[in-house]
């Protein structure tokens, strides 16, 4: 997200908390009462959102400060401060919501990728987050991924081609969905990366003879028909299994050979990490 963007964002997030004023804090806190606030950790887990933090207490005070002692990426454990902001008490008070709530998520997305990740060591397969996103949130979600060492998949409908089970029905079958495709992207000078979905292993011999195609997604496949495609595709093309996988699968697929795996839950299944701002 660019920089601009990124103000802009936070800017509406502070104006949907703040409306006409912190009530709050203007009646019982003098306009120059100066103090800190520490980012105390209540629940173990991977941090992200640091850098965001900073850029929300900048848009919101550009006097604050921010004494930062863990950085986006790190191992985190009940009793561990992340950072201390100091200045105007009516500013720090006026971050607090929305540097949590950005803070919590992303450290719970993050959190949820790294275990992902895990799971998988030692093996060629990447994690990949999806489309399923907060709308209005993706860039945080996304960068969380990131921080938690998952990769990202494609930012939007805009970066990619992705043809899905809707687009090959619509389109009228594979075949005419990757050469409608292709003469699209040649017609228009565009250079973009084509991956298509596969439902069974009929489409994937349907696709691999007609070629054209950078990714091919096994969607919803059996760990023996996963293995099966993976033989038949035989690295002509980068594949990607992706559906319904979990905790419990994540490995079994990966073992298959894949070089992805897509997991939606990276981003809407989420419990946020617990932290607070705490005024020291």
């Amino acid at each position: 997200m660019e920089n601009r963007s990124l103000r802009e964002f936070i800017s509406k997030s502070i104006d949907e908390d703040l409306g006409d004023g912190d009530h709050s804090s203007l009646a019982c806190i003098p306009v120059d009462a100066m103090g800190k606030a520490q980012l105390n950790i209540k629940e173990e887990g991977i941090l992200a959102g640091v850098e965001i933090a900073v850029k929300v207490f900048s848009v919101i005070d550009e006097t604050l400060k921010c004494e930062i002692f863990l950085k986006d990426g790190s191992h985190i454990k009940p009793g561990d401060i992340a950072f201390i902001v100091s200045g105007r008490q009516q500013s720090i008070l006026k971050a607090e919501r929305v540097v949590l709530n950005i803070m919590q998520r992303m450290s719970g997305i993050a959190t949820n990728t790294d275990r992902y990740v895990t799971l998988v060591a030692g093996l060629k397969t990447k994690i990949l987050d999806t489309r399923k996103t907060t709308p209005g949130f993706r860039f945080f979600e996304k960068e969380a991924v990131r921080i938690g060492g998952g990769m990202n998949h494609r930012m939007g409908l805009f970066d990619m081609i992705m043809l899905k089970d809707n687009h090959i029905r619509y389109a009228g079958g594979i075949k005419t969905a990757i050469k409608k495709t292709r003469e699209y992207l040649k017609g228009n000078n565009r250079k973009l990366k084509i991956e298509i979905e596969a439902g069974n292993i009929d489409d994937v011999k349907e696709i691999l003879a007609i070629g054209g195609v950078d990714r091919i997604m096994l969607d919803n496949f059996s760990i023996k028909d996963t293995i099966t495609a993976i033989k038949l595709i035989n690295g002509r093309y980068e594949t990607e299994s992706s559906g319904g996988i979990t905790y419990d699968t994540v490995r079994a697929y990966a073992e298959c050979g894949v070089d992805f795996i897509s997991v939606g839950a990276l981003t809407h299944h989420i419990k946020s990490l617990d932290m607070s701002l705490k005024a020291i």
